[in-house]
């Protein structure tokens, strides 16, 4: 299935573009949403298998960029969908990309993890080197903006969003850096290895995996592109939160690295399962941003990056906490159970602000 899903993404993004022009009937779009999830888990089912080929740590950032970049595809063509030229939906998606990974996978894994061994251990310094770069970007990118005075609003100015955009690239690549070469045993677990259990590929699957991730990426922002007016309307008709939609799209893109850190945690793999999570929400917040505020730039759009202030309460507890969760190296199901109940008031908030 995850073979055929990337052709039949295609044949029905063909099928509406030349049959409906765009204008397909509602049944049609709820079959291409479990299309499209397929579709996601294809291309990140490939970017794995090449990504053991390769080894790590290059395969976690192979991993990582796949997966960042279906989450630009889909941020980008909210964008271009909106006619008013200052869309919230990079803002929202990175924010809630944190929140689910730092509070509901980092959550359900120490939880799971806590109730089957008890306790679980794992090198302290891979996940606050993690974190430090996280909550310093998440500054940067995500709150300073309400305070700056060049542009009015949560806006940054031009020179100050390339600045942003060229530092959250700057420390993504002192981090893997530190990853892949000078810490690399940081970043090991504790039986030293990195990996995840997996049968040694054959040549035919890595040819075939070559060939279908482009594929499947490809497909998926097709999909994307097709899906994202409906979606957007779907959810202010229904009276809900604009802010929704990016919770949506981070769900979409951290669903098969969310599946992934919950079974290393259930086989007592925590490291494993840090590095995956906090891996993704670095490549979330340290590519996605940089990559959104040049397109934005370039076509002369504002870009809304300030969060409003229940968010930011949201965002600096969630910092605070998952600072003193993984500081020490040592869980339990009581960091697991803090970290759900703020996943909660997220969801909460973000239904009803």
């Amino acid at each position: 299935m995850l073979l055929g899903a990337p052709i039949l993404a295609l044949l029905l993004f063909g099928l509406v573009e030349i049959a409906f022009h765009q204008a397909a009937p509602v049944l049609l779009y709820f079959f291409l949403v479990p299309v499209l999830f397929l579709t996601v888990f294809s291309a990140v089912h490939h970017a794995e298998v090449l990504a053991h080929k390769i080894g790590q740590a290059y395969g976690s950032f192979l991993l990582a960029l796949s997966v960042t970049v279906i989450e630009v595809s889909l941020i980008v063509s909210m964008l271009f969908s909106n006619d008013a030229g200052n869309s919230e939906v990079a803002r929202d998606t990175v924010f809630a990309a944190i929140m689910i990974v730092l509070n509901g996978i980092v959550g359900l894994c120490l939880l799971i993890g806590g109730l089957r061994y008890h306790e679980q251990e794992f090198r302290a310094r891979s996940a606050t080197s993690a974190l430090g770069v996280l909550g310093t970007l998440s500054v940067l990118g995500l709150i300073l903006p309400n305070f700056t005075l060049a542009v009015p609003g949560p806006l940054y100015a031009p020179a100050q969003l390339i600045f942003v955009a060229i530092m959250s690239l700057v420390l993504y690549a002192l981090f893997l850096f530190v990853q892949m070469v000078t810490h690399r045993g940081d970043f090991l677990d504790l039986t030293g290895s990195i990996d995840t259990p997996h049968g040694k590929a054959s040549r035919p699957q890595l040819l075939l995996s070559t060939l279908m991730l482009p594929l499947s990426l490809v497909a998926v922002v097709l999909l994307a592109e097709l899906l994202s007016e409906p979606v957007q309307h779907s959810i202010l008709r229904a009276g809900l939160p604009e802010a929704l939609v990016g919770v949506i799209i981070a769900l979409i893109v951290l669903m098969p690295e969310g599946i992934a850190s919950i079974r290393a945690a259930m086989d007592n793999r925590l490291q494993t399962s840090l590095n995956l999570a906090l891996g993704s929400a670095l490549a979330s917040l340290c590519l996605t941003i940089p990559v959104v505020a040049l397109i934005s730039v370039a076509m002369g759009r504002d870009l809304v990056l300030g969060l409003d202030a229940e968010h930011i309460v949201l965002l600096v507890l969630t910092l605070f906490m998952s600072t003193l969760s993984l500081a020490m190296g040592r869980t339990t199901i009581m960091q697991g159970g803090i970290h759900l109940v703020i996943f909660g008031a997220f969801l909460t908030i973000s239904a009803l602000p």
